[in-house]
């Protein structure tokens, strides 16, 4: 039996998983699926609580080269007034920034730290896992050519750890009869476009309700033209009844789909309907989530990240979730020499933990603010915020989303990694 673990996927919570094993020494191959890395999605945005960890990675200055740190969330109405603004990351007293970065960028820094301290031979692409199973002495992967569909060897592990995201082998072979994904009701379309900056250059915006268009907008790179535009990273999601639920992340759209939900979208502040005309890609996905699961060890095999819990891409969180995943993976291995003991102690840590991040994304989003003051004044404009909602409220709703989701300040200056 080979004494390394092997990692099932060398997306982002993979190849984290992988320098955090580098760094507690304990030996680890990678395979993946695609031929080669390509650059793929839009941006994304890493929270405090994944920064501390990068961080602790030596990631943190790197990441901040090629992305933008957020200075502060900004919340309007589809009037286009403005209903609150708070300030985020360092600007907001944490000891770690708050980073909005192209996905591909992440991905990428990843990737070369993993060679450059591990050695590229530690990753295999083009090796598409299809089955795992295990026996007294080992867990093992059944492995395919990607591209030819030959089959490969199996590989024996000391442990595998599917990294695999949505459609992960493993998480079928767990839970053969788990229940079919849940449809909130919601499309989402994201985008990229090059555009002037707005407001402070380095503000995160939530636009509107789902039910009449909403919009999350950020700048994801800094002076990317001879004209100093940013590269401005938009998610729109829109009440949209459908019968098909692709959940793949490249299927390409055009603002035709939502474009007139954002008609009246010019204000002298921003103009959203001119940024979403001028988009360089639009791609759409289904908000999305699965319930979840009640264990995710079975002997010597175990999930993370979104093979482990699918859920819907709100409120920053799925990048960040298997970014701590990771960390607590590796150092439990590190702790108990028994593979089997330590994978069920990462689960004891983590499952109830992103459990409630699941839940939590389905009624309480950062965003959730707009819908009172949308319900409170029937979307007419207000003359005072504060005859609308008090100050104490809005902050109460933004506090709120932070300890569910584990980056209140309290909750990371106790050194935590458990949400």
């Amino acid at each position: 039996m080979s004494n390394d673990v092997l990692i099932v996927g060398g997306g982002i919570g993979g190849l984290t998983l992988a320098l955090t094993l580098h760094r507690a020494n304990i030996p680890f191959k990678v395979i993946e699926a695609a031929p080669e890395i390509k650059p793929l999605g839009v941006g994304l945005n890493l929270l405090p609580h994944a920064m501390t960890q990068l961080y602790e990675l030596g990631l943190e200055d790197a990441l901040l080269k090629c992305g933008i740190e957020t200075g502060e969330y900004v919340f309007a109405t589809r009037n286009g007034q403005f209903v609150y603004r708070e300030p985020r990351g360092r600007a907001a007293g944490y000891s770690r920034p708050q980073v909005s970065i192209h996905r591909a960028d992440l991905h990428y820094t990843l990737l070369e730290e993993v060679e450059l301290r591990c050695g590229e031979d530690v990753i295999r692409l083009g090796t598409k896992c299809v089955d795992v199973w295990q026996d007294d002495q080992a867990a093992v992967a059944d492995i395919c050519d990607t591209v030819t569909g030959e089959k490969l060897e199996s590989i024996r592990a000391a442990a595998v750890i599917a990294c695999d995201g949505v459609h992960s082998v493993a998480r079928v072979k767990l839970h053969p009869k788990e229940a079919v994904p849940r449809y909130e009701g919601t499309m989402q379309y994201r985008g990229t476009t090059r555009w002037k900056p707005f407001l402070t250059g380095s503000s995160m915006l939530y636009f509107g309700t789902q039910e009449y268009g909403k919009l999350i907008m950020y700048p994801i790179k800094n002076n990317i033209d001879a004209e100093g535009r940013q590269l401005l990273n938009w998610v729109v999601e829109i009440v949209r009844p459908t019968e098909v639920l692709l959940r793949d992340w490249n299927r390409e759209t055009t603002p035709r789909e939502f474009i007139d939900d954002f008609a009246h979208a010019q204000f002298d502040w921003i103009d959203i309907r001119a940024i979403l005309e001028n988009a360089d890609r639009i791609f759409e996905y289904p908000m999305i989530d699965q319930d979840p699961l009640p264990f995710w060890s079975q002997g010597r095999i175990t999930l993370l990240g979104d093979a482990a819990h699918p859920m819907m891409p709100r409120g920053s969180n799925g990048a960040a979730q298997a970014i701590i995943d990771a960390v607590v993976l590796a150092d439990c291995l590190k702790e108990e020499t028994d593979i089997q003991k330590a994978l069920k102690a990462y689960e004891e840590i983590r499952l109830k933990a992103t459990g409630e991040v699941v839940l939590a994304n389905r009624s309480i989003a950062p965003d959730a603010v707009l819908h009172v003051v949308e319900e409170r004044t029937g979307g007419k404009p207000f003359h005072n915020i504060n005859d609308v909602i008090s100050k104490e409220e809005l902050a109460e709703w933004q506090d709120r989303y932070k300890r569910v989701a584990g980056f209140s300040k309290e909750q990371l200056a106790d050194g935590g990694t458990a949400a």
